[in-house]
């Protein structure tokens, strides 16, 4: 799996999200990130098919990620079923992984059914989305297979440095959706970041990019602008000191301020979503 990749979440026009997935694989993105929540999964494959057919990549050289969603996480059957009707989405024979998105529903039963998958060759690899320590350490002491990834927020304002050891200590390979923090925290503007940035001629973003594939994080970025792809994936000519990176750990404030996964409101919300 590639440590960066590209992130499609909140792009739901099919036209756009078709063509963002073609520009981004243009730019030298190989791994791409979608799930059947953000109802763009026939966008992405046909951005994709377009891009094999003008010759920019072949399919074995892309890594393709999407989740099942809580709806389809009450039982072993469901799941698997949910994994081939992604695959129907997409119009291909397998994705590179295939994430729980929530800690939600019967997440035991739902994660046998994407391991069946697995083994039937309709996935490479299987992960979970969201799940914080106490239940990654459930499913890992009990799992036939240790999720691959795990993709949770991170980002310098949420660190989450105890997650990410965590992690590390089933093997498993943290993954940071919203990496730049949403755009939150002014986090492209902090006097910090871009003082930083500006020693290695790079911007606040990349350093904050940069900060988090040190860490050994997997990093997702959006953008719907190829300028700011490029921007994004151009992170890989610099090395932040060590200094640097504790620096810059400082800024987190030990909560998101995106969502509250502990919230029982926000468990019924997700709950209640098709």
């Amino acid at each position: 799996m590639p440590l960066e990749g590209f992130g499609v979440f909140q792009i739901p026009d099919a036209a756009q999200c078709g063509q963002v997935v073609y520009d981004a694989i243009k730019t030298g993105y190989r791994l791409l990130d979608t799930a059947a929540a953000y109802g763009n999964e026939e966008a992405v494959g046909k951005g994709v098919a377009r891009a094999i057919a003008d010759g920019l990549a072949v399919r074995e050289e892309l890594f393709i990620t999407t989740k099942v969603w809580v709806n389809d996480m009450g039982s072993e059957d469901a799941a698997y079923g949910a994994v081939k009707t992604s695959l129907r989405k997409l119009a291909m024979d397998y994705v590179d992984l295939i994430l729980l998105h929530q800690p939600m529903g019967d997440y035991f039963a739902a994660y046998r059914g994407i391991i069946r998958a697995y083994k039937e060759g309709l996935a490479k690899a299987v992960g979970v989305a969201n799940f914080y320590p106490a239940v990654l350490a459930n499913l890992c002491e009990h799992a036939a297979v240790i999720p691959a990834v795990n993709q949770v927020e991170l980002h310098p304002f949420f660190a989450q440095e105890a997650a990410i050891k965590n992690m590390k200590a089933y093997g498993v390979i943290p993954q940071a959706w919203g990496p730049l923090a949403e755009g939150k925290h002014g986090i492209f503007t902090d006097p910090e970041l871009t003082g930083i940035g500006r020693k290695y001629g790079k911007s606040a973003a990349q350093v904050v990019l940069r900060w988090n594939a040190q860490r050994g994080v997997s990093i997702i970025p959006k953008s719907v602008h190829v300028e700011r792809m490029e921007q994004n994936i151009d992170i890989w000519d610099f090395v932040l000191t060590e200094e640097e990176m504790k620096k810059i750990a400082m800024k987190d404030l030990g909560h998101s301020e995106i969502v509250n996964h502990d919230d029982p409101a926000f468990v019924k919300y997700i709950l209640k979503l098709h």
